[in-house]
């Protein structure tokens, strides 16, 4: 009797193997590629990645829906515009510096975030999942948040195509939990706002409306994660631009 590993079924809550080109091959720190002579990395390589469960804050989930109703376009080609024109949706002042490829699992890319004070903030993120419909990035060590967010488009109940972030995530350690009670969740939700609305605008959208919906699923603070603080992106990141005169001043001194 011949044995068919081909007829074999996929046991219940195993992954389809068409689904897993689309998940990351999760490694124990992050490395990047080519980094562009703009950009700063000074809180990604060598990090591990994060999810809500290793933050510090109360979690939070977040959603942020645009309707693109009266606009003929599929969910596939609204994801495939935002893979490929990423950052051009975000608020000005504001980078994201991913492969040329596009978005696809596994690749790691650096942001460059403005925050108040003049401080450019470097982070990055992991694209954990990818596919024709939603893509989700999850963040590293030192980030504001430790977080899953998706984006994704599907077709409404009265058929018209939507697209919708979603985020889940804790605040890394105690410091950004603060930033984030001091007028942080509005910056976010600024973020997201402009972020939908210039999606939505590109496709000729007519006077956009971002519905945001904010939850707190766990008001607990996860007090056994506050030495996360050691990585804080912001701090790193103030350290580094205090400390730019005298890099300056080391490339210009003869040897």
């Amino acid at each position: 009797m011949v044995n068919d590993e081909s007829k074999k079924e996929v046991p219940p809550g195993e992954p389809a193997a068409r689904d897993a080109a689309n998940w990351a091959n999760l490694t124990p720190s992050l490395e990047l590629g080519e980094v562009p002579a703009e950009a700063r990395n000074i809180n990604v390589s060598g990090r591990r990645q994060t999810s809500p469960l290793q933050g510090f804050g109360r979690m939070w989930q977040k959603s942020y829906l645009v309707s693109l109703a009266g606009v003929e376009v599929t969910p596939q080609e609204v994801i495939a515009i935002w893979k490929e024109k990423f950052q051009s949706f975000w608020p000005e002042g504001n980078h994201f510096y991913g492969p040329l490829t596009g978005i696809a699992p596994g690749d790691v890319a650096l942001l460059n975030l403005s925050m108040p004070g003049k401080l450019t903030l470097s982070t990055g993120v992991l694209v954990l999942y990818a596919d024709e419909e939603s893509f989700t990035f999850m963040t590293p060590e030192g980030h504001m948040f430790a977080a899953f967010i998706t984006f994704s488009a599907f077709e409404d109940k009265d058929g018209n195509t939507a697209a919708k972030v979603h985020v889940l995530l804790r605040a890394n350690d105690p410091i950004f939990e603060m930033g984030l009670a001091m007028g942080g969740h509005r910056k976010e939700n600024r973020f997201w706002t402009h972020t939908m609305t210039a999606l939505a605008s590109h496709f000729r959208v007519p006077q956009p409306s971002v519905d945001i919906q904010v939850v707190c699923v766990d008001r607990r603070r996860q007090w056994r994660n506050a030495g996360n603080l050691r990585y804080n992106s912001a701090l790193r990141s103030a350290a580094y631009m205090a400390a730019s005169p005298f890099r300056a001043m080391r490339r210009k001194s003869p040897r």
